[in-house]
């Protein structure tokens, strides 16, 4: 973190009590113990409060009450800047009372600098992340959006705990999916133009992929021609291959520009296509032989497959090459991930693939050696992938462990599915009985992205138009995409991982409550009211001895958390903390906006004080609302 040694956060706050307590604990002969310090349960009590006293008292065989009594004297002898006060509760605890004078100062002129929130948690270590991974044959749907606004967001907060980030996106272009398109347009009468005004990737996921997969049992013929396909397209020597190539980037195309769309980027592109064909497998093969990790069956069903063993009965082995020499899709994830960790030399060159929406280089991989070299390895690898692929994301940590020598190298980072509403499916026409339903590509039961994106940017485009009627056309669209983006972004990350996503098309346009336009409000209400005072705040000439009240302490120190929160959800890859703090700050903005005049202030000097605080607010929320890839529009 940068700044001036003087100048500290509420993190230094609990550094400064957890150091004097450590120190008078062991001046009084008491034994070491790990104790935590949290924000005080009500304010009466404090601002922090300790539970030292229980933990000593199992020791001591006395009271926590007497235990906390005796810091608390010898606390008062202590250098404590930023502790005005130590009480202790009758229940026990010792609680600590923040000198707001000088912690709000402090926080005010921290916030005010560019890097505010950093924390050197990375050291600079160079992590890969790896999300989005759709296959190329289809439209991004609702369920794929859970998975590239986690893996973004994990990325920027990563970055922000100054990691070095590198992030990718897979394309499967050679697995069954693809099939399934290529052999609709080779052999199943499709036009390789979609209908006028459709979206490439739309017309193969909602019709060719769709019919093609419903055709299969009534034309044993056109399913036979899937394996003929599916052979030839890892092999990439043949007119189909070169067809199959042409459609995937072609839907590709499409696909990034929704993902682009969304607020996400990449550091490289990935083709399955060409980790079958370097070679990169053949050398994973013979180490896992060598190391006695896959096994030749001799008999049974799995007979001349290379299997890897199951841990337990109730799990079947788990086959990687088929007795008929096609490696399965965990067999394809195997070299890729121990490239990703530089386990494995790189047979990669790499070329520019695009420009992407804040100007990084997007690039690919290439086997033709005119491409140039780089490094898209990492210390540490973390794979955004939804948790019904918990298993086979199991067997290949164990293998890369086994490969590295190393835990906690290659991390899957799971999270639940998301499913439709009753209410949305309807929309489908599809009858659930009143329950959600899951999302299925192969059955067309899904909602597209584009569609939601679009759908949420009218409704923002009206509400817009009528709070802002002076404000021209550009500006206007401009606001409805950006909160239309921050909608959808702000309710796929606001859960945590493990609980499943129920969306609802009417409840995700909501503008109220728990959502993002909620937070973009509170942002665009401390621009107008900076807007409104005609004046700059005087960060220098503040006398922040006159935010006095509970109210514009509150929003102080929720501003001063900005760097602890972020260690938080960097350490436990955790992106709902960052979403929580928006929130927690906007509402605390709101409570302040509520209850506090601040440009009919009593004073020039109390309206100069609490516009800094203000311009604070603004400052972080929309530092923490980046880390979210959602926009702080001026207006709404």
């Amino acid at each position: 973190m940068q700044g001036d040694d003087n100048i500290m956060t509420l993190r230094m706050l609990f550094d400064e009590i957890r150091a004097n307590v450590q120190k008078i604990s062991g001046e009084l002969g008491y034994p070491a113990v790990t104790f935590d310090l949290s924000e005080a349960s009500k304010p009466e009590f404090g601002d922090i409060s300790c539970n030292i006293g229980f933990l000593l008292s199992k020791h001591l065989k006395k009271r926590p009450s007497d235990i906390s009594e005796s810091i608390a004297k010898k606390y008062q002898e202590c250098k404590k800047e930023l502790v005005s006060e130590v009480r202790v509760h009758p229940s026990g605890y010792l609680n600590f009372v923040a000198n707001y004078h000088v912690l709000i100062r402090n926080i005010m002129h921290l916030s005010a600098e560019k890097n505010y929130g950093q924390i050197d948690l990375g050291k600079n270590s160079r992590v890969v992340v790896e999300h989005t991974s759709v296959n190329p044959n289809k439209a991004l749907h609702i369920g794929h959006v859970r998975n590239i606004i986690i893996g973004d967001t994990v990325a920027r907060i990563l970055h922000k705990a100054c990691y070095d980030v590198k992030v990718l996106n897979y394309v499967d272009d050679s697995g069954l999916q693809v099939a399934d398109i290529i052999v609709g347009f080779r052999f199943g009468g499709f036009s390789i133009e979609p209908p006028q005004g459709q979206k490439f990737d739309h017309y193969c996921g909602d019709v060719v992929y769709v019919s093609v997969t419903e055709r299969y049992d009534k034309e044993p013929s056109l399913a036979e021609k899937r394996v003929l396909v599916l052979k030839e397209l890892e092999e990439g020597r043949s007119d189909i291959a070169k067809l199959g190539d042409q459609i995937t980037k072609r839907v590709l195309e499409e696909q990034l520009k929704t993902c682009w769309r969304l607020g996400a980027s990449y550091d490289c592109l990935n083709f399955e296509s060409q980790i079958v064909r370097s070679g990169l497998w053949k050398t994973v093969f013979e180490k896992m032989k060598s190391m006695g990790i896959i096994y030749l069956e001799e008999g049974g069903k799995n007979s001349g497959c290379w299997v890897i063993r199951s841990e337990t009965e109730a799990e079947e082995d788990k086959v990687l090459v088929r007795s008929n020499g096609i490696a399965t899709y965990i067999a394809k994830d195997i070299p890729y991930a121990s490239w990703k960790l530089g386990i494995l030399e790189d047979p990669f060159y790499y070329k520019k693939y695009a420009t992407q929406k804040n100007n990084q280089t997007l690039w690919e991989t290439t086997l033709d050696n005119t491409g140039t070299r780089h490094d898209f390895t990492g210390n540490m690898v973390i794979t955004v992938i939804d948790s019904r692929q918990s298993r086979l994301q199991k067997i290949i940590t164990k293998i890369i462990s086994d490969f590295k020598s190393a835990s906690k190298s290659y991390v899957h980072l799971g999270y639940e599915s998301v499913t439709l509403s009753h209410d949305t499916a309807k929309t489908l026409n599809l009858d659930t009985g009143g329950k959600s339903v899951q999302m299925s590509g192969r059955k067309g039961i899904y909602v597209n992205a584009d569609y939601v994106l679009d759908i949420l940017g009218v409704k923002t485009y009206e509400e817009a138009k009528k709070r802002n009627p002076e404000l021209g056309e550009e500006q206007l669209v401009r606001i409805a995409e950006q909160v239309a983006v921050g909608a959808l972004r702000y309710t796929m990350i606001r859960q945590d991982l493990d609980k499943m996503i129920t969306f609802d098309m009417t409840e995700s346009l909501s503008l109220e409550g728990d959502t993002g336009p909620y937070i973009q409000y509170a942002y665009a209400r401390a621009v107008r009211i900076l807007e409104k005072s005609g004046q700059e705040p005087r960060l220098d000439a503040a006398s922040f001895d006159l935010l006095a009240t509970a109210y514009e302490k509150e929003l102080a120190k929720t501003i001063g958390k900005f760097d602890i929160q972020v260690e938080d959800s960097a350490k436990n890859l955790s992106p709902k903390i960052i979403a929580r703090y928006c929130y927690d700050l906007a509402v605390s903005f709101n409570s302040f906006y509520e209850h506090i005049k601040v440009l009919a202030a009593e004073s020039a000097d109390t309206t100069n004080a609490r516009l800094c605080l203000v311009w604070s607010f603004k400052e972080t929320l929309e530092k923490a609302l980046c880390l979210l890839g959602i926009d702080a529009p001026d207006r709404m």
